[in-house]
């Protein structure tokens, strides 16, 4: 799975990596990112052009007609079911979008010692394109329409065993224009090469979930989490 994640970079830098559409900006960095908290994601507007926009990290299906406290964890979508299972097929279909990221993370140790560990790309570029899905619900009692998304994972890699079972899919820049289009299979959801991350332990207190007083940002969400740790 893929729990938690970073979003550090500049405009400059995600604009480039993934072309796109619209004027400079000032983007807040994330270094502990979880679930059903505010992300970036790259999707196509109707013109085709690829944009950013924030979304909730969890996704919504547009037919969800339960509170939203009852919807079971969606952050994450399995690559060898999301095409068939009910909550993603259709935006496996018709809403596919990237997720920028700097790292993730894992944790290794027993659950009275856990120690996260952040995982990069290897050749020290400052991004990862997660493979996503979106979508588009409206809010019964309000009318008001949300964006959501999730992150596709797949089984892990050899080099990745020793971490978790399961790991983001990570996207190659080649491959960006056919994800984003539907035109790329299931077949193509495979884990990253073995050469494609780093990794290093980092501070216990990524551990924490704490939110602060508008329940949005994590209260231990600085650069210091990031620091490899003794």
């Amino acid at each position: 799975m893929c729990g938690r994640f970073t979003q550090h970079y500049t405009w400059q830098q995600v604009h480039a990596f993934l072309s796109l559409l619209g004027s400079a900006r000032n983007l807040r960095p994330r270094y502990n990112i979880a679930p059903t908290t505010p992300v970036d994601v790259v999707r196509l507007d109707r013109d085709g052009k690829r944009e950013l926009v924030s979304m909730r990290w969890g996704l919504i299906p547009f037919f969800w007609t339960k509170p939203l406290k009852d919807l079971p964890a969606t952050f994450n979508a399995r690559a060898e079911s999301v095409h068939q299972r009910p909550m993603f097929r259709y935006a496996f279909k018709q809403r596919r979008c990237i997720i920028p990221a700097s790292g993730f993370y894992e944790w290794t140790g027993g659950k009275a010692d856990r120690q996260p560990h952040l995982f990069s790309p290897a050749d020290g570029s400052p991004l990862l394109a997660f493979a996503g899905l979106w979508e588009r619900w409206r809010q019964p009692d309000t009318a008001e329409d949300i964006l959501s998304c999730t992150i596709i994972v797949s089984g892990a890699s050899e080099w990745m065993e020793p971490y978790h079972d399961r790991m983001p899919i990570l996207l190659r820049e080649l491959d960006f224009d056919a994800w984003l289009n539907g035109s790329l299979g299931p077949e193509a959801l495979q884990p990253a090469a073995e050469a494609a991350l780093q990794q290093w332990p980092v501070s216990k207190r990524l551990n924490s979930t704490r939110a602060d007083a508008h329940g949005v940002t994590n209260a231990d969400d600085d650069p210091t989490i990031i620091e490899r740790a003794a």
